[in-house]
């Protein structure tokens, strides 16, 4: 039964994620206008912050899986963010896609690094 109720947390919080991640993109990109995809970067950075903190708090097995790889694992999204780099060169604005190339890894290790900090102070 336990299997069970975990891959129905899976499923669910997946699921939730998702949404989330869709709903803070759009509200991100809404607000800054641009052609640089902010919200996703937004969605990275916040996603990586929190697996940081689970991390650091020794959030493990289970646990983990619901909460990290379920529930922040569809939130964040390394497709999109490759899509948007891809489509920014396509469009001849080879500046702003390595800039969200380059930015995204800095703004990921950065969060997940205070995640883990903040984490392991708790």
């Amino acid at each position: 039964m336990t299997t069970l109720l975990v891959w129905l947390g899976v499923a669910t919080l997946g699921g939730l994620g998702a949404i989330l991640r869709f709903e803070l993109d759009g509200f991100v990109q809404r607000r800054l206008d641009s052609e640089f995809p902010f919200g996703t970067l937004a969605v990275n950075g916040l996603g990586s912050l929190l697996l940081g903190t689970l991390v650091g708090l020794d959030v493990a097995g289970n646990d983990l899986l619901i909460a990290g790889t379920a529930t922040l694992g569809s939130f964040t999204t390394f497709s999109t963010w490759m899509l948007e780099a891809e489509r920014l060169a396509e469009d001849g604005e080879g500046g702003l896609a390595l800039a969200d190339i380059v930015g995204s890894i800095a703004v990921g290790i950065a969060a997940a690094a205070l995640g883990w900090a903040l984490g392991a102070a708790l």
